[in-house]
């Protein structure tokens, strides 16, 4: 029998994504940040976390999709990474599910190229796919424009 993960949830411009549960460090609401000059688009700015400096990354420009609403209120999901913490700008964050293996899948092929490289796979799910976001890789290649 597989062992189950559980993933703590989220939206981006429609899409449900999913992160390890064990990657991420906490979920706040929005906070000001700090802008970076000739940061590539992808780099939302700087916040201050209790003293430390976490880069954030917008998601939405990330995975190729249109800019939130200006009055849309985004959250910060801190997760862990090879090379520190980083933030991740979502929509809104969800539950904790827990899954095994048996409902996973390659990503879909109808993915944006952009999207599909940062997919690690899906989980069918009764009303929906939970498409399992590789935190490394989206925060990797945050240096690169989108």
């Amino acid at each position: 029998m597989n062992t189950p993960t559980q993933y703590c949830t989220f939206h981006v411009a429609g899409l449900f994504l999913g992160i390890d549960v064990l990657s991420v460090q906490e979920v706040l609401r929005a906070s000001p940040l700090s802008r970076v000059p000739l940061a590539p688009p992808t780099v939302e700015g700087l916040l201050n976390l209790r003293g430390q400096i976490v880069t954030t990354i917008d998601l939405r420009r990330r995975l190729g999709f249109a800019p939130r609403a200006a009055d849309a209120e985004p959250m910060f999901m801190i997760v862990r990474t090879a090379d520190g913490h980083v933030s991740l700008l979502v929509d809104s964050v969800g539950d904790v599910l827990e899954l095994t293996d048996e409902t996973l899948e390659h990503p879909p092929e109808t993915l944006p190229p952009a999207t599909r490289s940062l997919i690690r796979g899906v989980h069918k799910l009764p009303k929906q796919l939970l498409h399992l976001l590789d935190p490394e890789q989206a925060t990797a290649l945050a240096a690169h424009a989108a």
